[in-house]
């Protein structure tokens, strides 16, 4: 736990450094002056007694961390993004170190101010390659940081929301920051061509003790070969693990297709799973920060370990059953089975989500959507042909669903079923689907007039919209489970949807699902159906009136 913490918690100084820092860059687009006139403001906390060995120490921390983790991993068998942070992570200390040691290393050693044209006019004067690792530099620690901060951040139910303004941000800083570095550096260059400015510069420099200069100019090699030694006793630290292991026994694991790892005692589930080259879901990258690898052990509960602190907070917060586990956190002695509870590509809103293999009773909007006259349309088409229109149909309303937090449960045939308010709550819930329904229609027509010359007559479809509780949970065959629901409410939405058809409308919702919304119905008429397994008729909405569909929560039709 206290290692996860300061990983966490290097980074975020590091970050705190790094975000300003490119921010002071972006000001030499200006002018030299201008970029070390922000650095003396941005620089005073870090060049406090604290400030610098603070900053050091949490680069050092983080780096040793990211050893540490290198070491304990069973494999390198890893998901691209952690495999690009590892990557940026390891090239960061190699190009970072002359810069380093020119910086932080001048004012400690040498005893001087490093200023930007002191800084630039050292790196211009060392050629090409000395101004490209820069750059590049600059790139790496901003892609490791980025990374870094993406896969902490999407875990949080707010970052979704945030994600589209924090973009732009994050595309534009690194480059106004290069931009402004070469174009500081430039201008560097041509003042340089003074022999008084480039004296004045290189003055506090060539004033110090030449001997100090000379342990200055030194630390490189011995700082980059202490770098290359750390990494390679890691590697070498691996290895004998590995064998340590393979001598003092291994367990297998069972898994519900018939599949069966076996792997060296120590390993996590996870890790064994994962370095059979099996998928496995893990949005944290086995940090135990979700709960997306969430696993039944069955009777194996009653011989492993108690759940950690971390562990056990993140089932909590699901309402796990006791059999449920973290695989990323179990570490077994023994043989077991583990059936996985989400699906390989699970997000991190679905670690967010209650329930396991029994599911959870929860408030949900359910849609049913179904594409009227599809048998129609094969009888009149090629195969392939009704393939493509349909491919085109279903990709519409699952956009549909994207945009308005819709998720999608179940496809059957020619019609899928939706679920919304997982997350948000029902009274949300029943709004995004309404405007989900205007948004399909909307874009149904979109493709309608797209198809138009390969149609006899246009696609038309019918959707059934209630509210209730149901069972919430992952279902369906081991290999592609989903996230779904079932119950009687379920079944009435199903029920609603077939009533489109009775009633020769479009759309179907249950009176409970306007009501929770407050929208006036007085110009949509009321109907009464019966439900099977319901003694008592419910009273639903039949919607003809597209236009007022569309209206209900102002959903624009696509472009």
């Amino acid at each position: 736990m206290l290692e996860k913490h300061l990983r966490l918690w290097s980074g975020l100084i590091v970050a705190a450094f790094v975000i300003p820092h490119l921010f002071n860059h972006s000001f030499g687009i200006f002018s030299l002056d201008a970029l070390e006139a922000v650095r003396r403001i941005l620089n005073v906390p870090w060049r406090s007694p604290l400030g610098g060995p603070f900053l050091f120490g949490a680069f050092l921390v983080h780096f040793l961390l990211a050893l540490i983790a290198l070491y304990r991993r069973p494999h390198l068998r890893m998901a691209r993004w952690e495999a690009a942070q590892l990557i940026l992570g390891l090239l960061v200390w190699p190009l970072l170190m002359a810069h380093a040691i020119g910086t932080r290393g001048s004012y400690e050693i040498l005893g001087i101010d490093p200023t930007y044209p002191f800084i630039i006019a050292s790196i211009w004067s060392g050629g090409a390659w000395i101004i490209l690792k820069q750059s590049v530099l600059l790139l790496v620690v901003w892609g490791h940081l980025c990374v870094g901060l993406h896969f902490w951040l999407r875990l949080k139910p707010w970052y979704g929301a945030v994600v589209p303004i924090l973009y732009p941000a994050v595309m534009i800083l690194p480059v106004l920051a290069v931009v402004g570095f070469l174009r500081a550096g430039f201008e560097a260059e041509q003042r340089a061509v003074d022999p008084l400015w480039q004296e004045g510069v290189f003055a506090e420099y060539l004033a110090s003790p030449s001997s100090l200069r000379e342990i200055h100019g030194s630390l490189e090699v011995i700082l980059l070969a202490v770098l290359a030694g750390l990494v390679a006793l890691t590697l070498l630290a691996r290895l004998a693990r590995r064998a340590y292991r393979n001598r003092h026994g291994t367990f297998q694991i069972q898994l519900p297709d018939g599949r069966s790892v076996r792997t060296p005692v120590g390993n996590s589930v996870l890790e064994a799973i994962q370095g059979a080259g099996i998928e496995h879901a893990a949005v944290c990258g086995g940090r135990g920060r979700c709960t997306t690898c969430r696993v039944s052990v069955g009777d194996a509960i009653s011989h492993l370990p108690k759940p950690e602190p971390m562990e056990a907070r993140a089932l909590a917060k699901i309402d796990a059953a006791p059999s449920i586990r973290l695989a990323c956190q179990v570490r077994p002695r023994r043989d077991l089975h583990a059936t996985p509870l989400l699906p390989p590509t699970a997000t991190a809103a679905h670690g967010r989500l209650p329930g396991g293999v029994h599911g959870r009773e929860q408030q949900i909007v359910t849609m049913f959507i179904d594409l009227r006259g599809s048998t129609r349309l094969g009888e009149r088409r090629l195969p392939y042909d009704v393939l493509f229109i349909l491919n085109l149909f279903f990709a519409e309303m699952t956009a549909a669903l994207s945009d308005t937090d819709g998720h999608y449960a179940q496809f059957a045939g020619d019609g899928l079923m939706a679920l919304y308010g997982l997350e948000d709550g029902v009274t949300a819930g029943s709004r995004q689907a309404l405007a989900g329904a205007a948004q399909m229609f909307a874009r149904l027509d979109t493709l309608n007039r797209r198809l138009k010359n390969e149609l006899a007559e246009p696609l038309r479809m019918g959707i059934g919209i209630h509210v209730g509780e149901a069972i919430v949970g992952v279902m369906g065959p081991p290999k592609a489970p989903l996230l779904s629901a079932i119950g009687d409410n379920i079944n009435i939405a199903a029920r609603l949807e077939s009533q489109t058809k009775e009633f020769d409308c479009p759309l179907v919702v249950s009176a409970d699902l306007l009501a929770r919304v407050g929208i006036d119905t007085s110009s949509f008429a009321k109907h009464k159906v019966t439900v099977k397994g319901r003694e008592a008729p419910i009273d639903v909405f039949a919607i003809s009136d597209l236009e007022a569909i569309k209206s209900i929560e102002g959903s624009p039709a696509p472009s």
